[in-house]
């Protein structure tokens, strides 16, 4: 029977999820299988991968074909250095030992290497979000200056019109002031004019009297 280590799909719609599994080449994908040796989550950055690694390197040595997606994983994960240090041990090229220390260093490289992708993920993401937020700030002050202008121009007719009410609430008083005191003036020349044509009658009544003092003399 041949055997292929391949992904079968799970999840849900647009966000899959899937089971690193060995089955039967014949088998549907994601139809029955052997074993499940572990599972791929491509909807995190950077992918999430749990792996069984002596399943997935005990099916190498039974001589499982992995898929293309399959061997990039498991060569991400080191099963398939694991495969080839354990041929070198059953050859006699190197000891056990030194194929568990060959392993050892270079998962812990590989760890090294993860971790600073994610940092640099991490940096980048909090980069993106302060941008955004600086962005974002800047709109909002941009909106609130220009709704602060629009109400100023909205109230400047007001202000105008008002100005304009107090200058002609201001004329009218002075014009009534004036007449007010135009009406005073001549109130006051009037009692003078009747005064001087009462003290002119009696000067004129005078006359008179003077002929007959000449007739009498006569």
């Amino acid at each position: 029977m041949s055997v292929k280590i391949r992904l079968q799909r799970h999840g849900k719609k647009q966000k899959p999820f899937y089971w690193i599994v060995a089955a039967d080449a014949r088998a549907k994908r994601d139809g029955r299988f052997l074993e499940k040796i572990g599972t791929y989550n491509p909807n995190t950055n950077p992918a999430t991968i749990e792996l069984h690694l002596d399943q997935a390197v005990q099916w190498l040595h039974n001589g499982a074909q992995p898929t293309d997606t399959a061997r990039a994983i498991l060569s991400y994960k080191g099963a398939l250095l694991k495969h080839q240090l354990d041929g070198g041990v059953r050859k006699g090229a190197l000891t056990q030992e030194q194929a568990d220390a060959k392993l050892e260093a270079w998962i812990k490289e590989k760890a090294t290497k993860v971790e600073a992708k994610k940092e640099t993920l991490t940096k980048a993401q909090k980069d993106a979000k302060a941008k955004a937020l600086k962005a974002e700030q800047a709109a909002n002050e941009k909106r609130i200056n220009a709704a602060a202008e629009a109400l100023k121009a909205a109230e400047a007719p007001e202000v105008v019109e008002e100005e304009v009410a107090e200058v002609a609430e201001e004329t009218a008083t002075e014009e009534v002031v004036a007449e007010v005191a135009a009406e005073e003036e001549v109130a006051e020349e009037a009692p003078a004019a009747e005064v001087t044509e009462e003290e002119a009658a009696p000067a004129e009544e005078a006359a008179p009297a003077e002929e007959n003092n000449e007739e009498t003399e006569a």
